[in-house]
């Protein structure tokens, strides 16, 4: 076997090891041949956890077959298919996409989508639409008025302020 042909090998995904700081990949490669435990480059920012039969690039530094890294992994099972030119996607076997189309626009496909900030989610926009309904479980300010706590001054009977606001409808 020469040099180049023992430096890339093609092979899928058995099972992957994302639990450490640089994910290993257990791979069988393109003659029946199994490796286990290949280092699994990622760019930065970007990580997965590659489902079994996705497909892989595995290159050997120097040759030597027991020092393998895996450069790139693909799963041609789910990739979405005819974007257009320059668009970019992240997406998922279940159907999940981040999807950054022309025209500037993101469109995000998901059942739930959780938003976790640990000080604020601020949106800044000119105009905000949104469909369904609002559901919350704590208080809303808008204009500087709380939809909990308000109160109605100018009010003639008692004390001159309403109860608390009356219940949904």
């Amino acid at each position: 076997m020469s040099l180049l042909t023992r430096l890339l090998a093609r092979g899928t995904v058995v099972l992957a090891n994302s639990a450490t700081k640089l994910q290993s990949l257990q791979m069988r490669l393109t003659a029946g041949e199994v490796n286990d435990d290949m280092e699994h480059f990622e760019p930065y920012g970007f990580t997965s956890n590659p489902l079994a039969g996705a497909e892989g690039i595995a290159t050997f530094l120097g040759g030597d077959r027991s020092h393998a890294v895996v450069l790139v992994v693909a799963d041609r099972r789910y990739r979405l298919k005819a974007l257009a030119p320059g668009e970019v996607a992240i997406y998922t076997d279940e159907g999940d996409k981040v999807h950054f189309k022309r025209g500037r626009i993101i469109d995000i496909e998901t059942t739930t989508l959780n938003i976790r900030a640990s000080a604020a989610v601020n949106i800044d926009t000119p105009t905000l639409t949104q469909t369904g309904k609002i559901v919350s479980q704590g208080d809303q300010i808008a204009g500087g008025i709380s939809q909990i706590k308000h109160v109605h001054p100018g009010v003639q009977p008692g004390n001159g302020q309403t109860a608390a606001p009356a219940g949904g409808q």
